[in-house]
């Protein structure tokens, strides 16, 4: 019988959209990798660098993506984040899930690089806010961005969700729990993939 590789499994979604705590309730249940994207935001209340991401200044950001070392990169909300390969190539190599919370520039750039590894590996998931009136209410309910960093992310999320039809899988957000049974099922069904098999 042949050995598993692990399924990178892709999730985009605007600021709001549950994408994150998906990503981490996953991670936590099925033992999958959440990779940790870095960034040169400053870190939330509450945020534990290494944690939610690994924060770095912009200097060290930019001498990483000089050398290569990420899989995926992009410039949001006026701050730089990075998924670096070590966070995914040798989980995957090892038969562990991968899961990666990104936006859509850096899915996009997932979905081109040429490694193929990668293309093996990937499939990618959309969450979709179920409407803009309930995103602006989960963006105000954090109670940690300013109203001009509020406007800046609906602004950006209405651009980012015209890319969903570019994703294998969109799911429109309902309730949490049924988002999350929805969402374990796409990484079942991709584990049961003959194709996974190397």
């Amino acid at each position: 019988m042949s050995a598993r590789t692990g399924v990178l499994l892709v999730v985009s979604g605007p600021s709001g959209s549950g994408k994150t705590t998906l990503c981490r309730r996953l991670a936590d249940e099925q033992a999958a990798h959440h990779s940790i994207s870095c960034t040169t935001r400053a870190p939330r209340p509450g945020e534990i660098d290494g944690v939610n991401y690994h924060f770095v200044s912009r200097e060290d950001f930019e001498a990483r993506l000089a050398a290569g070392d990420f899989l995926e990169h992009a410039l949001v909300h006026r701050n730089f984040y990075g998924t670096l390969r070590s966070e995914v190539m040798g989980h995957l190599a090892a038969g562990t899930d991968v899961v990666m919370d990104i936006d859509v520039q850096g899915a996009a750039q997932v979905r081109a690089c040429g490694d193929p590894a990668i293309q093996r590996a990937r499939v990618d998931l959309f969450v979709m806010p179920p409407s803009e009136s309930e995103l602006y209410a989960r963006l105000t309910g954090r109670g940690t961005d300013s109203e001009e960093t509020i406007a800046l992310r609906m602004t950006n999320a209405l651009e980012e969700m015209q890319h969903w039809p570019r994703y294998t899988y969109r799911l429109l957000s309902a309730t949490r729990e049924e988002d999350y049974l929805r969402f374990k099922a796409v990484l079942t069904a991709e584990q049961l993939r003959v194709s996974r098999l190397t």
